[in-house]
């Protein structure tokens, strides 16, 4: 059985798969208006313009066109337009674009960690490089290097520990589990 069509934009969608969601405009009639959405981030952008269904918006985008999108998050606009020259915004958000894993082969690496874990893990890389060397700084034939003090390392490592466990506790929530986290009250 097929997946209900959403009634709304989606907050986050996949390359590779088919899009599709409706979109209803009471005051902006689709058998007079014409939907078009613009994506658009840092890397570039895309546009898509709806079908209508009745006096409703139809999105549908296909798989081998989605597949050529790029992963990331994008901020997008809505708009009508009619008549000759009217144009009117109808609606903004943002969405994440996953990436498509069928693209490419089965056996190719991919990197999906997000930037603060992988701050994360080059600070305790460098931490644990560091564990058997004691020197912070040192100059050899007039060239010298400094190294990050360990404790501006710590400090840092815990802001991004702190960022990787909100990021942690967002995705559980978004995936209905819990945090571990407990609610006190009274009554």
């Amino acid at each position: 059985m097929p997946a209900a069509i959403p009634t709304s934009e989606p907050s986050a969608l996949r390359a590779g798969d088919t899009w599709r969601w409706t979109k209803s405009l009471a005051d902006y009639p689709a058998t007079s208006w014409t939907l078009k959405y613009r994506f658009k981030n840092a890397a570039g952008g895309f546009e898509i313009t709806a079908s209508t269904s009745g006096t409703d918006y139809s999105v549908t985008v296909a798989a081998a066109t989605t597949a050529a999108y790029t992963a990331g998050v994008y901020s997008w606009l809505a708009w009508v337009e009619g008549g000759t020259s009217e144009k009117y915004s109808v609606d903004t958000g943002i969405a994440t674009i996953d990436p498509d894993y069928r693209s490419g082969t089965a056996t190719a690496a991919y990197d999906d960690r997000t930037h603060a874990r992988t701050v994360l893990d080059a600070i305790e890389a460098v931490i644990e490089g560091r564990a058997s060397r004691d020197q912070e700084s040192y100059e050899i034939a007039g060239r010298s290097l400094k190294r990050t003090p360990i404790a501006d390392l710590l400090k840092m490592r815990q802001h991004y520990k702190a960022e990787v466990a909100a990021q942690d506790a967002a995705e559980k929530i978004s995936n209905g589990l819990g945090t571990g986290r407990k609610i006190q009250f009274r009554i």
